[in-house]
């Protein structure tokens, strides 16, 4: 039986982005940045699934990730069905437990999933997340604090992060 992947386009003031969902939870967002770009890399990574828009369907999961894109210290509560590798997968389940507006670098995930060697791995695992802000890859830097590559623009993880300091800031 084939998959179906439903999908849906939303706008955030970091740009548009896709959603995407299987019947067991969102499964990608990504940042539109060039048009058909999102799509491609929907269709890529489920070269077997029936694509299917369902803006109407999926209006809730849009605007929720709209509301964590604009509010990054917000608890994510939408239901995810993460799909990766075993190392991925304990990679994003740290990277969900890093508190809104700290940052962590690589090598500090990868001693706390007990692989204190593997820091590119984890960089690796970082830069095949498909769950944009959701799965918070954006917190994870380099290890003097430097902001290094971010899968959708290094413009878009300063601004999570500075917006996360600035809300935590304010709640203080």
């Amino acid at each position: 039986m084939t998959e179906t992947i439903r999908y849906a386009a939303g706008e955030s003031s970091l740009g548009e982005f896709l959603a995407a969902a299987s019947a067991d939870g969102l499964v990608m967002v990504a940042f539109a940045d060039a048009g058909e770009t999102a799509m491609n890399e929907l269709r890529a990574r489920f070269p077997d699934a029936d694509i299917v828009e369902d803006s109407a369907g999926l209006r809730e999961t849009v605007d929720g990730v709209a509301r964590l894109i604009e509010h990054p210290e917000a608890q994510a509560t939408l239901l995810l069905d993460l799909r990766g590798s075993p190392f991925e997968l304990k990679v994003w389940n740290e990277l969900r437990r890093i508190p809104a507006g700290e940052t962590v670098s690589y090598g500090e995930i990868a001693a706390r999933i007990g692989a204190p060697r593997n820091a590119r791995e984890v960089a690796e695992a970082c830069a095949a997340n498909d769950l944009a802000i959701v799965v918070p890859c954006h917190r994870v830097v380099k290890k003097g604090g430097g902001i290094s590559g971010y899968r959708w623009g290094v413009r878009r993880k300063r601004a999570l992060i500075e917006r996360e300091h600035r809300a935590l800031w304010q709640l203080s």
